[in-house]
């Protein structure tokens, strides 16, 4: 009985050892559980935006064309949110950046378009270089009468009625009427003559609204004539009422 004892207890033992060891050998073979796998990463945004053309004049339209990608939000500076990808035209008054910025999981992208708004050209503003009396002249003109006679005809009027507009507007320019008459007649009578046409002329002045202070008048009859032949075309010449500037 000992013998088999004796015999019994290793190979229990030698069982047991077995057991035990082909238990830790599963437990190792198990896998490990996939908690070390680095998160996925999303993609950060790109963007781009141009302007056509980019450089202006003021009130000329602009052309802008931008693009991202990866963008949940996408805004222009001045404009606002806009579509990821898009274009639009502006018309800027001033040299202007448009500044694009897009937004994602991944991070942020901007990106800028420079459109330049060149200034109008200056406008050459004319000077005037007429001498006063040159003025004068080129704005108020003579008036000229039928023979023997200081009545006021239908296109002396229209003359007059320029030349009292010229004169109320600046009214700080006088003027002398002078009453010319041509060669027939004697020298007393078309001194009187010529006095009554240059009077005849100040009246239709004043009646326009020209300040009388601002007249003079004076007789020349006969003795300064524009021309000196004995036509009736001369003569015609001759009969006048000649505006001066009064210095």
């Amino acid at each position: 009985m000992k013998h088999v004892y004796r015999i019994l207890v290793p190979v229990v033992l030698l069982v047991a050892l077995v057991a035990v060891a082909g238990c830790k050998k599963k437990h190792q073979a198990q896998p490990l559980p996939n908690e070390t796998a680095p998160p996925a990463t999303a993609p950060a945004p790109t963007a781009q935006i141009s302007a056509t053309p980019t450089s202006v004049s003021a009130g000329d339209q602009v052309v802008l064309t931008w693009r991202t990608t990866d963008a949940t939000n996408v805004s222009i500076e001045g404009i606002g949110d806009v579509p990821t990808s898009g274009v639009k035209t502006v018309t800027p008054s001033v040299s202007t950046s448009y500044h694009l910025v897009a937004r994602g999981e991944g991070g942020s992208a901007d990106a800028t378009a420079r459109v330049t708004v060149n200034a109008p050209p200056a406008v050459a503003v004319p000077t005037n270089t007429m001498s006063a009396e040159e003025e004068f002249k080129a704005n108020v003109q003579d008036i000229f009468y039928d023979y023997d006679t200081a009545d006021i005809r239908s296109d002396a009027q229209a003359t007059l009625s320029k030349d009292a507009s010229y004169l109320t507007g600046h009214p700080d320019v006088k003027v002398v009427i002078g009453g010319y008459c041509d060669e027939r007649g004697s020298n007393e009578y078309n001194i009187s003559l010529g006095q009554n046409r240059a009077e005849s002329a100040k009246n239709a002045l004043v009646t326009a609204g020209v300040a009388a202070g601002r007249i003079r008048v004076i007789s020349y009859g006969k003795e300064k004539p524009f021309c000196s032949e004995s036509t009736e075309d001369c003569w015609q010449q001759n009969r006048r009422a000649g505006f001066t500037l009064d210095r």
